[in-house]
């Protein structure tokens, strides 16, 4: 049996919007619209930003001949050049959604000032200071952290029927780089697990790639060889999924259910609903009323999103355990990076500076630990989480 949970999370918000507000004076009918993504519908993370796209549009009544979606556009030059082609076809405001393309995105907005660029997962608007070029994320670390309950929860049940010890709990994470985005999500969703499930430690290895199939069930391989009990993944392939549903681990996917391909491994799924910001980019643009410079989507712009729980898989009573969990997120008594959860170096921390205002040796600039909790979201939209806790061993820190 598969129970299906929406869940839509509170989280830190630095700016929040009701795109309806501006859909309902706009006219976006004659609008024309870009999107820009590293892949294709193969990856997981585009699949998502695409589907958000055409939702986006489709609610927006925009006709299909008046947005454009380019795929596979790597992260260098040829983003700008995909952006300046859109501005040519017409285009009144153009998409981004990978982190390499932040600097081409912001060269194309410096030449077309009257285009408007929106770049997901960037960190540079908020220091830039360009009418035209904005930056987005959503409070993802609260959807890994709930993705990791119900893991930390299948864990226990796998102790519990004998298949190994408390000790033995380990975890395996693919990661694709080292940026303070992976090192944010797999530390939430390791907070998560062990919030049900004490004795849990996790192993991370890195691909240097988003995408990489190879590479990723290699990875995931490697740390099922290594006695990790579960899998999960900050990667855009199913390259970790099927080596899971081989191998028979539990995996943990993201962006997206992976039950269709891996129904005898596959747990829940995180992910980042980007439609209510595309809506509230478009209506925004075509009212001339200014998008936010740096946006964050939480619970009351529904982004982020929990999945369907597989219940063939998940540990019994993991849709009600979520609930639970959910509704505390929500009402603040419990918190993500709260520093009475982890410790680094065996200490609690009390402060730590991280590197808001991006610069290229990552200097830390801004105090982000307040009332005992490592404030995530609340000074860019894009994760600067940086921290390295106990409990979480790195295989490799090449990438």
């Amino acid at each position: 049996m598969k129970k299906l949970l929406s869940l839509v999370l509170a989280g830190a918000t630095l700016l929040s919007f009701t795109p309806a507000v501006y859909a309902a004076d706009a006219d976006v009918s004659d609008m024309k619209v870009g999107f820009i993504c590293l892949h294709d519908e193969n990856s997981t993370y585009d699949l998502n930003f695409i589907n958000s796209a055409k939702a986006a549009c489709e609610n927006l009544g925009i006709a299909e001949d008046n947005y454009f979606i380019r795929t596979n556009v790597p992260e260098g030059q040829e983003c700008y050049e995909a952006a300046a082609e859109l501005v040519d076809r017409g285009c009144d405001i153009v998409f981004a959604d990978s982190f390499g393309h932040e600097d081409y995105m912001i060269q194309a907005a410096k030449e077309f000032p009257e285009v408007q660029f929106c770049h997901s997962t960037g960190t540079k608007a908020h220091t830039e200071g360009l009418d035209n070029y904005h930056n987005a994320f959503a409070s993802i670390y609260e959807g890994r952290y709930l993705a990791g309950v119900a893991a930390g929860l299948k864990l226990n049940q796998m102790i519990e029927d004998g298949e190994f010890t408390e000790d033995e709990a380990k975890i395996g994470y693919i990661g694709a780089f080292t940026y303070a985005e992976v090192i944010s999500g797999y530390t939430s969703f390791f907070l998560g697990a062990r919030s049900v499930c004490p004795s849990a430690t996790m192993e991370v290895t890195f691909t240097g790639s988003w995408y990489d199939e190879t590479a990723e069930k290699e990875g995931a391989n490697k740390l099922i060889q290594n006695g990790c009990k579960l899998i999960s993944q900050h990667a855009d392939s199913m390259g970790a999924p099927t080596a899971c549903e081989t191998a028979g681990v539990p995996d943990v996917s993201y962006n997206g259910s992976t039950e269709a391909a891996c129904p005898n491994t596959y747990i829940v799924s995180s992910r980042i609903d980007w439609t209510p910001y595309y809506e509230l980019a478009i209506t925004s643009a075509a009212a001339g009323e200014e998008i936010p410079v740096d946006y964050t989507g939480d619970l009351t712009t529904g982004s982020v999103l929990l999945t369907d729980v597989n219940e063939n898989v998940a540990a019994p009573g993991t849709v009600e355990a979520l609930e639970t969990v959910r509704e505390n997120l929500m009402n603040g008594t419990e918190k993500v990076f709260d520093t009475e959860k982890f410790t680094v170096e065996g200490e609690n921390l009390t402060s730590w500076e991280a590197d808001v205002d991006t610069d290229p040796e990552y200097t830390p600039d801004t105090e982000v630990i307040e009332d005992g909790e490592f404030k995530e979201s609340k000074f860019r939209s894009a994760p600067y989480f940086d921290l390295q806790i106990d409990g979480i061993t790195l295989l490799d820190t090449a990438f």
